[in-house]
């Protein structure tokens, strides 16, 4: 038998993942942290509590024990972004061995502004492979073998198109580029941007002033993408505007279903649901690394002064459409 791709977090979108792997012929060791969580998920093949009525793949094996973890041909991260530089530091012994490691969480990390590859790259052992998947997905398409098409990144362009290959399967595709900085601000932007869309939603500002917010927010994310080096065709592909797409317009989207919230009325606290929007989080991170190198995010800027209480959304609303206007391309 081959060595196994890991996931590491089984969640949705990390129990879709493996099921993913499982289909293109790996088999696939799925790593929980809670030892009871695991033996449940290996016994009753299915895990109700994030993707109830979607089978585990036969080929899959959960498990809490580290240990298993260390030999794999890749692994796949699939935690939260604010959780991965503490999962990180403690798988760092077994992951040594583990083969490539892809980052599958979009965001940037909160308290240093830091890009997640940044974060994986000096947390484990010097010279580990490090890769980044993002692109338009929801994990119960995934999971149930729906048809789907992400982007992997690696810096070094034949790591990406071999890892490509690897984890392609009869209905998962992945496309594959060497920037990864472009894929990464494509994902973590989106998130914030689909709040914002989501606000717009719920306070019923009609499907023109969303289709008006897509166009202006998808400018600032091009923006932001070329003062920190990423490249506009990155943006124009699948990890930024197909995905800004998706979760721009679908309550499948925690961030767009956050923002209706919040257009709606709710606080933020109320507003999460006890559910993760990533973007939540990632709103203030991005809009402060907007403004030290001074880009123009006016949409991202008012996710994080919503997010964070400091400002209404009628208010952030009536300051958007008083802004002074301007050439289109400017």
């Amino acid at each position: 038998m081959s060595a196994p791709i890991n996931v590491v977090g089984g969640g949705a979108w990390g129990t879709a993942l493996a099921n993913a792997a499982a289909s293109a012929g790996h088999p696939v060791t799925l790593w929980l942290r809670d030892p009871e969580a695991a033996a449940r998920l290996e016994a009753e093949r299915e895990n109700p509590r994030y993707l109830p009525g979607v089978p585990l793949h036969a080929q899959i094996h959960a498990t809490a024990r580290s240990e298993t973890l260390a030999g794999a041909r890749a692994t796949l991260l699939v935690v939260p972004a604010q959780t991965v530089r503490g999962v990180l530091v403690s798988l760092r012994a077994p992951l040594a061995s583990a083969g490539p490691v892809i980052l599958c969480a979009k965001g940037i990390e909160r308290g240093t502004d830091s890009f997640l590859s940044a974060v994986a790259e000096a947390v484990l052992p010097a010279g580990t492979p490090v890769a980044v998947l993002s692109g338009p997905s929801f994990a119960a398409d995934v999971a149930r073998g729906l048809p789907t098409a992400v982007t992997l990144a690696a810096a070094d362009p034949g790591l990406a198109a071999a890892l490509s290959t690897l984890l392609s399967g009869p209905s998962f595709r992945l496309y594959h580029t060497d920037d990864v900085r472009g894929v990464e601000i494509g994902g973590a932007g989106k998130n914030v941007l689909a709040i914002a869309c989501g606000i717009v939603a719920g306070s019923g500002l009609g499907e023109s002033a969303r289709a008006a917010l897509i166009a202006r927010a998808f400018a600032e994310l091009m923006r932001f993408a070329r003062a920190f080096g990423g490249r506009p065709e990155t943006l124009m592909g699948l990890s930024g505007l197909g995905d800004l797409v998706l979760t721009a317009s679908s309550p499948q989207s925690r961030n767009f279903a956050f923002g209706q919230r919040l257009g709606a009325g709710a606080s933020p606290e109320a507003a999460s649901g006890g559910k993760l929007a990533e973007g939540a989080f990632t709103a203030a991170a991005l809009a402060g690394l907007a403004a030290a190198r001074g880009i123009e995010m006016p949409v991202a800027q008012a996710v994080a002064a919503i997010v964070a209480g400091q400002a209404g959304v009628e208010d952030v609303i009536a300051a958007l459409l008083a802004r002074p206007l301007r050439g289109e391309t400017d």
